[in-house]
Parts: structure tokens; C-alpha cells; sequence
């Protein structure tokens, strides 16, 4: 036997050693959240974990403090329930949490940033959802979904809770004040209720009124509906203010109160439309549309301190980024790198630093703050430092022309670990969903469904491309896939597929597909198109555009996207389901679907699954209790992404599963 040179064996025990897995990357902690005080000193952050042991399967979340000058970092709450969404108080000297701590129910909360032990200040029937301190400090305003009724309760302990369809709990305005009443007890008062929900809130600067977003309902086939109305923060009628056909949303006061902006889509309902900021008089008037933004579709922030600017945050191709708009109509700047993501931005009340949440492909989130005077971003937390150190398989922006030659398409490559030039290597295509969704420079090493490292640790080149219909690439881009999904989309993806392999780095026949949601989706539309995969995994995937429809929690989806319903476009509905050409399809593909997926009923997987089992295709399907449209226990994300690549390796490289009984 020849010997094994030094070298070489040390450099296959170095990778053993460091090599990506499911399993290790479970360890990766995930960052929620970056609140900045409003005297610029401090940041409440949020640290998910993964508790995975015995009977656990859950994620526990706690708030982290760390000053901006990079002097402090530390846990600051615990405990074996989760504490969320931290609000500094307007001095920056409390901290309003969310926690389910001492109940079953997540109440408001509120600590000190001295120390001590956090209060809990409201004891509710339902979970509190949205909250925001006044002005003042002296109250919190929150959302709360309406209980049940006592008769409510009496009919569901006599098993007489039948559910009539189209019928929902609404979410309402409420404040509770921070001075105890004569009985000890925290004073909570209901300030709206009507029939509409509530969707997001803020206060105006002087503390008397409470603008807020609504629609028609709780259903979230109501998205695109949303109006923008105000509450005197007493008690009062409410007034609307701003209420277009379209989706108006996202309400925030200009520093002086004379003001609101919001975004708003105008008269046009649609799922992929563009939206632009808009700003209207406080009490009422005439909104002013501003400048146009890249994408149409953003986050407002907040309001510069000196009233003449608005910051915002949106997708611009691979990266987020955070604008500064200009309210006398001049063009939107970017003020942070167009690189990596900077996402959860914050500023404190001068605006002249932000805090955010800062990743590329090979750098994990992690905690920044950035002075508007230099623009530099500066890293205050220490969260997933042992990921940062690990050897990391490359990961680069590619483009290519789209096979109608309208576009330049982008893909994020990652190639295969120990990567060496001129070798061919196996492929994963990876589709994101949305459609309207968008692949972006995030930490590949995060644990995901899709364990890119872990990918590349196998050997796996990794292609995630934003094909027409993708968000980040402008409002034409965007909606350039209407009325044709499974088509223009499907020549753009198989286009990066070709590139990669022309350009020497994928074997041709070697290649694996895999995507959830629409990304489900494509990849059915891709078995029954062509034979070119080995393997595919189809998660929580549409697989008939007209049963779909008719099942689904967002039935107006598909008829905007196709201009018209099924009962008028039939044909346009089967032409763009895989289910109407499964007959085509060869490929050995697992299903993956969660059994309380309303998004995407588990209904879809089983088509597909059913059909391709009749047809004599290898297929298996899996389905996962207690989940709805995406996996949210660790030990089911874990198993997934072993799944996927157990069964990518047997039936594209002929290998016996490591973790599953994918076999």
C-alpha cells in the first residue's frame, strides 16, 4: 500500500474535525432582535437556543444587554420560559418584555436595568401581542386577541364548540398604567373595538393619541387591505385617516407629532404590488407620496430627529439595507455598506446611531451599532464567535442572462468544502419561497432546513438562485412572473444550472432539487419537466394550483397572481400545476409537509405523494405533527435537513442513510 503522505492526512483529519453536520449546527444560537435605548447607550438584543434534550424540542429565548461603547455584554433575563421583543422605556432606564413566565399566557413584563426582578404587569386572558411605551413612560399600550366569551367557554367544556367558517377573534387596543391602583393591581383599560383588527400601533409625541393599522378581520387573506386610523389614548371615537382599496400600513409620527408616514399600495389590492412612503397630516388631509424606493417594498423605521427624513429598511438584491428618504420628494440614499445584511434596525431618539443585526455568508449575526457621523459599523456582541472561527466552504454572488435575454439573474453559490479547481461536483438546487421571496447573504452556517455548510461538507455544490418573481430586484422584476409561474422562472433557474455546469464546476449528472412553499412548488414543476435531477425533495409544496385555492388561508393568493379564478382560468390553473403533469415525472422525490400547515394544506404533499406512489416513481413522504407552514422544533429542523441530504446521497450517489429511515 503506498503511504499517505503527512500532509494530505493531516489535512483529512483537520476536516473530519471541522466538518458541517445537522447535528453541530443545531448549536447555532439565532438573534431576533436589536433595540437601541433611546439615549443611545444601550441595546436589548434577543439569544434563541435550541432545547433538545429528553422530551424538549423547543427554542428558548432571552434578552441580552450590551452597552454601545463595547464596555458590556450580558444575559439579562432567565429562567426555562422565554422573554421577547425588549422596549427600552422613553428614559432608557426600564425594559417592557413579553413572557409567559408565571402564566400560561405571554403577559407584559417590565425590569429595571439597574437589576432586580422584572414585574409582570398585566395578567390577561389572551396573550399579549404588539405593545409601545407613551411617551411619558407611564402607560404601554398593547394588542390583545379578543378571549372567549364565558358562553364560549361554557360550549367548549360541554364539547359544543363547533367553528363556523369566516368567523375570528379580533385583535384590540388596550393600555395598562405603570402606577399601581388602591387594590396593588396594574390598570388595564380597552381602547378600541369594532369590527376590524389590529395590526400594528404607535403614539403620537405628546402621548394624547394612538395611530394604528387595521383590517377587516383577523384572516390574513385581509393583508392587502389594511387601513391606517387614530384613538385619542383616553378613550374616544376612532377616526380614520388614511384608507385606500390598496394596503396602508406601517404608521409612525414625526418627531414634532404634525405628521404621520406610512406605506401605502394606493388603490391596487395585490399580493406583489409595489408600495411606496407617503407621509399625511396628523389630523387628517391629503397624503404626500414620496420618492420611490428600489424595490416598492420596505419597513419604515423611524423619523430622523430633525424631522426630515425617514429611515427605511429593504431588500436591494443579495443584501438589506436601511435608506435615508428624504421628505421634500428627493431620492432615497442608502446609508449602510450595500453588502451583507443589516436587518432589525433601530436608532435612539437623536438618530445619530442605529443598532442592527449584521451577517454575510460567512460572518453569524451579530449585535452592531453604527454612528450616522462615520457610518461605521461597530460589532458589541460576542453570540455563535465559536461558528465564526470554524473554516467556512465559500459562498459568492453569481449572475447570468436570463434564456429570454430580459434579465440578469443572481444566485448565491456555495461551493463543496475543500473545493478544488477543475474537479466536477455534485449539485444541490435550492428554491426559495414566495414567490415573492428572495435568497440573501445570510450566516451559511445558521441551522436551517437547508444546512448549506453542512451541504458543502458532503461534497455538495449549492445553488440558490432569485428568479424572475423574486423580491429585492425591483417592482417589474417582481411581478414578471404573473400569470406564469412554473415558466419563465423555471427557464431562469435551469439557466444558473447550465451556467454552473459550463462552467466546469457541476457534473451534469449529479444533480439534486429542493425547495419549500413555492420553492415546493418549482420543484414539482421541475420532476414533471424534465428528468435531469436524481433526486428532489418537495417541502410543504403547491402541487395543484385549483385544489389549492379552494383549501388554502389566502384563497385570493393565486386568482391575483393569475388574474382571475379557477372557475374562469381552469385551464391557466391546471397548465401551472404539477399535478396536471405528474405522469411526466421520474424523479425519486421525498414530501415533506407539516400537519397543521393552513398556508399550505397538507393536502398538496399527499397529490403528489399518492400520484408519484400510483405512478411506480420512488417517492416517501413525511409529515410532522403540531406544525404549521414551516418547522419550529429544533429536532424536527434537524431531522429535515438530515432527511434531505440522506436522501440526496442515496439516490443520486447510491449511498444508505446515516440518520433516517429514508432507505
Amino acid at each position: 500500500m503506498r503511504p499517505v503522505p503527512f500532509l494530505l492526512l493531516c489535512s483529512v483529519v483537520a476536516f473530519a474535525q471541522s466538518a458541517w453536520t445537522p447535528a453541530e449546527m443545531m448549536k447555532f444560537k439565532r438573534l431576533t432582535s436589536a433595540v437601541i435605548s433611546p439615549d443611545g447607550k444601550r441595546v436589548a438584543y434577543t439569544v434563541s437556543v435550541p432545547l433538545m434534550e429528553g422530551d424538549k424540542s423547543e427554542f428558548l429565548t432571552h434578552i441580552w444587554v450590551a452597552s454601545t461603547d463595547g464596555s458590556m455584554n450580558r444575559q439579562f433575563t432567565f429562567g426555562d420560559k422565554s422573554c421577547s421583543n425588549p422596549q427600552f422605556s422613553p428614559d432608557s432606564r426600564w425594559l417592557a418584555f413579553i413572557s409567559s413566565r408565571g402564566s400560561d399566557r405571554t403577559q407584559l413584563h417590565v425590569i429595571s436595568l439597574e437589576g432586580g426582578e422584572a414585574e409582570q404587569v398585566t395578567n390577561q386572558k389572551n396573550n399579549v401581542g404588539q405593545f409601545a411605551w407613551s411617551p411619558d413612560g407611564k402607560r404601554i399600550a398593547f394588542t390583545m386577541t379578543d378571549p372567549l366569551t364565558e358562553q364560549e367557554e361554557k360550549n367548549r367544556k360541554e364539547k359544543r364548540d363547533m367553528e363556523i367558517a369566516d368567523t375570528y377573534k379580533n385583535a384590540h387596543i388596550y393600555t395598562v398604567s405603570l402606577a399601581k391602583d388602591a387594590r396593588g393591581k396594574y390598570p388595564v383599560k380597552r381602547l378600541s373595538g369594532g369590527d376590524f383588527h389590529v395590526t400594528d400601533l404607535t403614539w403620537s409625541p405628546d402621548g394624547k393619541t394612538i395611530a394604528f393599522a387595521h383590517q377587516i378581520n383577523a384572516s390574513l387573506n385581509e393583508w392587502p387591505t389594511t387601513d391606517i386610523s387614530t384613538i385619542p389614548a383616553d378613550s374616544g371615537a376612532v377616526k380614520k385617516l388614511v384608507a385606500n382599496k390598496g394596503q396602508d400600513a406601517n404608521p409612525v409620527y414625526s418627531p414634532d407629532g404634525q405628521w404621520l408616514a406610512f406605506f401605502s399600495g394606493g388603490d391596487v389590492v395585490s399580493w406583489s404590488g409595489a408600495n411606496d412612503v407617503y407621509i399625511v397630516p396628523a389630523t387628517g388631509g391629503t397624503p404626500k407620496k414620496l420618492a420611490p424606493t428600489f424595490d416598492g417594498s420596505f419597513q419604515i423605521l423611524s423619523w430622523a430627529a430633525d424631522g426630515k427624513s425617514i429611515f427605511i429598511s429593504e431588500a436591494y438584491r443579495t443584501t438589506r439595507v436601511v435608506y435615508s428618504l428624504p421628505v421634500d420628494g428627493k431620492p432615497a440614499k442608502i446609508i449602510t455598506p450595500a453588502e451583507g445584511m443589516h436587518t432589525n434596525a433601530t436608532f435612539n431618539k437623536a438618530t445619530d446611531q442605529m443598532a442592527c443585526i449584521y451577517q454575510n455568508s460567512s460572518v453569524p449575526a451579530n449585535v452592531y451599532v453604527m454612528s450616522l457621523k462615520d457610518m461605521k459599523l461597530r460589532k458589541i456582541s460576542s453570540i455563535n464567535d465559536d461558528f465564526a472561527a470554524k473554516p467556512h466552504a465559500k459562498t459568492e454572488v453569481i449572475s447570468w442572462k436570463s434564456k429570454d435575454g430580459k434579465y440578469i439573474i443572481d444566485g448565491l453559490l456555495t461551493y463543496p468544502a475543500n473545493y478544488q479547481a477543475g474537479r466536477k461536483y455534485p449539485l444541490i438546487l435550492n428554491i426559495h419561497g414566495g414567490p415573492a421571496g428572495v435568497f440573501t447573504q445570510n450566516y451559511t452556517g445558521a441551522s436551517t432546513i437547508y444546512p448549506l455548510q453542512a451541504f458543502a461538507s458532503e461534497g455538495y455544490a449549492v445553488l440558490r438562485p432569485n428568479p424572475r418573481g423574486s423580491s429585492g430586484y425591483g417592482v417589474e422584476f417582481r411581478q414578471a412572473n404573473k400569470n406564469d409561474w412554473g415558466f419563465g422562472d423555471y427557464d431562469d433557474i435551469m439557466a444558473g444550472v447550465d451556467k454552473v455546469i459550463a462552467d466546469g464546476l457541476v457534473h451534469p449528472d449529479s444533480l439534486c432539487v429542493t425547495g419549500w412553499s413555492y420553492g415546493g412548488y418549482m420543484t414539482s414543476m421541475i420532476i414533471t419537466k424534465t428528468n435531469r435531477f436524481k433526486a428532489a425533495m418537495v417541502g410543504a409544496g403547491v402541487t395543484n394550483l385549483i385544489s389549492f385555492t379552494g383549501t388554502a388561508d389566502i384563497p385570493d393568493f393565486i386568482p391575483d397572481y393569475f388574474g382571475g379564478e379557477l372557475w374562469d382560468r381552469t385551464d391557466v390553473y391546471a397548465r401551472h400545476s404539477a399535478m396536471f403533469a405528474v405522469k411526466n415525472a421520474k424523479t425519486p422525490t421525498l414530501v415533506i409537509h407539516g400537519e397543521r400547515d393552513l398556508r399550505v394544506p397538507i393536502s398538496q404533499g399527499q397529490e403528489l405523494y399518492m400520484a408519484l406512489k400510483r405512478l411506480g416513481v420512488k417517492t416517501q413522504m413525511v409529515s410532522y405533527p403540531r406544525t404549521p407552514h414551516g418547522p419550529q422544533e429544533p429536532k424536527f429542523i434537524q431531522d429535515i435537513a438530515e432527511r434531505v441530504i440522506d436522501w440526496f446521497n442515496q439516490h443520486n450517489r447510491g449511498r444508505k442513510a446515516k440518520h433516517t429511515d429514508t432507505n
